[in-house]
């Protein structure tokens, strides 16, 4: 399956994330480069929804605008869906994800979730049921019962596991992935002791994960325009070769180091 546009455009191999830092122009300034697919956590990213509002005005129909929530509480989904609506001035979304489905949700409520968000795409209001999820054993259940038609997951040259399983299931079933965390939170930019090749910039990491085929594009929250045009650089540059994933590799079990971390050992 492809995720498109109301007007049939597939979606951009970048999506721009939102986040409080970045800078009004960078909605329009992406969008002219080519990204069309937009993403946003919360209505706290208010720069970000000023200009995604500005340009849904007159591009809507050739943006997809994609958001979530991490509650399993009807009413506060039903809540949170209308407050983007208006925020916006739209009618609806066009995917809406259950975000961080964890091995401690009731998995009664998830489906009670879920069921919520195809009502509202029966309705017209939504167009991709969507999940997100750390956990490789959850995405793999979601994606091989078919209780999610996107799957937003992580993905990065540290974390690779889900190559395993996850990513090739995905592309078996034809549930698109998008990645998140490919910088892995920013430290895979900044080196190891023990690496004395040339550092990875962020550009490199969405190039390392576009490399895989389950994958239909990678989410960038660049802070300003500097960034964003770097990142941008992406959209047309070609895939790594067979040495370069290999040396990325390499770096990557570095940063990896033993998975001590939190969301390592918590959220494999």
């Amino acid at each position: 399956m492809e995720l498109t546009t109301q007007a049939g455009e597939k979606a951009s191999i970048l999506g721009l994330a939102g986040q409080q830092q970045i800078d009004v122009e960078c909605i329009s300034v992406a969008f002219e480069a080519g990204i069309n697919y937009f993403f946003f956590y919360n209505l706290d990213s208010e720069n970000f929804l000023v200009g995604l509002k500005s340009l849904l005005a007159t591009k809507r129909e050739q943006v997809l605008v994609t958001t979530g929530s991490e509650d399993r509480s009807i009413d506060r989904l039903r809540r949170y869906f209308d407050a983007c609506r208006q925020q916006l001035n739209i009618d609806g979304v066009d995917v809406f994800f259950l975000e961080y489905v964890s091995p401690s949700d009731d998995i009664n409520q998830v489906q009670i979730a879920l069921d919520e968000l195809r009502s509202w795409k029966e309705k017209g209001l939504v167009r991709y049921v969507g999940i997100t999820t750390h956990n490789r054993a959850i995405a793999l259940d979601m994606i091989e019962g078919f209780q999610c038609e996107v799957l937003m997951h992580r993905y990065n040259m540290a974390h690779r596991k889900v190559e395993e399983d996850v990513l090739p299931t995905a592309y078996r079933v034809s549930i698109p992935v998008v990645a998140f965390t490919c910088t892995r939170w920013g430290t895979l930019l900044k080196g190891h002791p023990n690496w004395q090749g040339k550092l990875p910039t962020a550009a490199d990491c969405y190039r390392y994960v576009l490399q895989n085929p389950a994958i239909h594009l990678a989410l960038t929250a660049p802070k300003t325009r500097q960034q964003l045009e770097a990142n941008l650089t992406v959209l047309h540059t070609p895939l790594l070769s067979a040495q370069e994933v290999a040396s990325w590799q390499e770096y990557g079990d570095l940063i990896y180091g033993t998975g001590q971390d939190a969301f390592d050992t918590q959220w494999i």
